[in-house]
């Protein structure tokens, strides 16, 4: 089978933006990707839509914001930009029952609202701004990371890495957001992002900062979480650098993988039934430096993970019903890329 890629990077050091590539699971090999929309600045984050409509972080000279393509055609037709002052954002997510755009601007502090139009543009409908920050340097003020809608459909989970919190708010159909329920984590935790487990009522937080991953409960009454424990990513004995960077539950909800910039690792946890404890598996090199992100194929036999320091990817076969991954390819050219997504073939 014939799959879409698509990678988000920055615009730095090299690197022309999106790059887009064909991965075909059958050979096990990715061809070197190509520069696919070079018109935005560092698109590190990339939302995908059911009717094809891409959605990626844009930065233009002092102004951030997300940009929406059409990807139905050739090459990919830009609808609209929707802009304002100040750094892009770091996240982006979409709220196909709200036809919603969640974007997580980690500098300001922000987390953006925006309605799809009938023409598939954005419309900015809402912006709440965080305020706090925690114990470590890299929390002197608010820096929202990550939001996404809970698996009930009924909130929108908000990940802040400056001031140590996870809030679920109440969302409108006309894109507002309410009602806040504040959960907070450790002092210099650093939470970064979030995973869902949807057979369960847990969730997996992922401290950047503290290299750590925390299994939670979750009260879809309420919107509350509640800590049940929390495991290392990286080994006991690593002293040097480390940021926990991206997190993946595959479709199965019984493998969770993480990856680890410093130590430039992916390490895999098996995950219970009941989904409230993980055990580790296997912690295996990236084959490069500064993982931020990976991400499963579409049959999941497969993971793509990025380095953006030295701008190369490693593809591992995936054992799905042991969980292990096995190196296959390394050194795939990925210029600054930050972001995978794989996409069925049009």
């Amino acid at each position: 089978m014939k799959q879409r890629l698509l990678l988000g990077g920055y615009t730095r050091h090299g690197g022309a933006g999106v790059y887009a590539g064909t991965f075909d699971n059958d050979e096990a090999h990715l061809p070197t990707p190509a520069p696919f929309i070079t018109d935005l600045g560092s698109p590190t984050y990339l939302a995908v839509s059911d009717d094809n409509i891409l959605y990626a972080v844009d930065a233009e000279g002092d102004q951030g914001g997300v940009a929406a393509y059409d990807l139905n055609v050739d090459p990919p037709r830009l609808i609209n930009k929707v802009l304002q002052a100040g750094s892009s954002p770091a996240h982006i997510s979409i709220d196909a029952n709200r036809q919603l755009v969640y974007a997580s601007n980690y500098h300001e502090g922000r987390i953006n609202v925006y309605r799809i139009k009938n023409d598939h543009g954005l419309a900015l409908t809402d912006e709440v701004k965080h305020t706090g920050n925690g114990p470590r340097p890299e929390q002197d003020s608010a820096h929202v990371h990550f939001a996404a809608v809970t698996p009930d459909f009924q909130r929108l989970a908000v990940v802040d890495l400056g001031n140590d919190t996870l809030t679920t708010y109440a969302v409108s159909d006309a894109g507002k957001l309410s009602d806040p329920v504040i959960f907070h984590t450790e002092p210099g935790f650093g939470p970064r992002h979030l995973a869902f487990n949807h057979n369960n009522p847990i969730a997996y937080l992922l401290g950047e900062l503290s290299s750590q991953v925390s299994i939670l409960n979750y009260d879809a009454a309420t919107g509350q979480f509640k800590l049940i424990a929390t495991l290392p990513t990286i080994p006991e004995d690593y002293t040097d650098h480390n940021g926990a960077a991206a997190i993946r539950l595959s479709s199965d909800q019984r493998f969770l993988y993480v990856s680890n910039r410093g130590h430039n690792s992916i390490t895999v946890f098996a995950v219970s039934p009941d989904g409230r404890n993980l055990s580790e598996l296997q912690q295996i090199s990236t084959a490069g430096d500064f993982p931020r992100d990976f991400n499963f194929d579409l049959t999941e036999h497969f993971i793509l993970v990025v380095n953006q320091n030295s701008s190369n990817g490693t593809l591992y076969s995936r054992d799905a019903k042991m969980g292990f991954l096995t190196e296959i390819q390394r050194d795939i050219p990925t210029p600054e890329a930050v972001n995978v997504l794989f996409l069925s073939a049009k």
